[in-house]
């Protein structure tokens, strides 16, 4: 009987250990891939500068799990622009790729918006990312819900 008991409070208690928190804002980075790599690997996107299709790699090498903290403010075009502090796994992705793929670019997609590509042409060691312009007010609003402002305090767990 008590083994039974047991194993209905495990059954219980399951579904809310696993639950995990949902973000609002998703950010997707992904770096420049071979033109003849299979569909399995890559996938094109039309570039926002040439207007060329250019293949990219379809697993991102940085998501929203990886940013930290952000710094929003107004573009000139009347959308709104980041830069995104990066946490340290981000960090080092971001060098990583900044050393590797010198010349290349990374494509970055917010809520499942291309927003912008950023050429690599320098190393990358700060873990910042920034983006430019594009933004709207609804992101800005959904990543003040995910991430603090760059100089606030670190937010306790939930």
């Amino acid at each position: 009987m008590k083994i039974l008991r047991l194993f209905a409070l495990c059954l219980l208690w399951a579904p809310v250990a696993g639950v995990a928190k949902q973000s609002h804002c998703t950010l997707r980075v992904h770096a420049q891939a071979n033109p003849r790599d299979t569909e399995v690997f890559a996938t094109s996107v039309r570039t926002q500068v040439s207007g060329k299709e250019v293949a990219i790699e379809k697993m991102p090498w940085i998501s929203e799990r990886d940013v930290m903290a952000f710094s929003p403010y107004t573009a000139n075009d009347g959308t709104y622009g980041a830069l995104l502090q990066l946490d340290d796994h981000g960090r080092v992705v971001l060098d990583t790729l900044s050393v590797e793929r010198r010349g290349g670019f990374l494509f970055v997609f917010i809520n499942g918006r291309f927003i912008t590509e950023l050429q690599i042409d320098k190393r990358v060691s700060d873990g910042r990312i920034y983006i430019p312009s594009g933004l709207t007010a609804a992101d800005i609003s959904l990543m003040k819900k995910d991430w603090r402002l760059v100089g606030q305090r670190k937010r306790r767990s939930r």
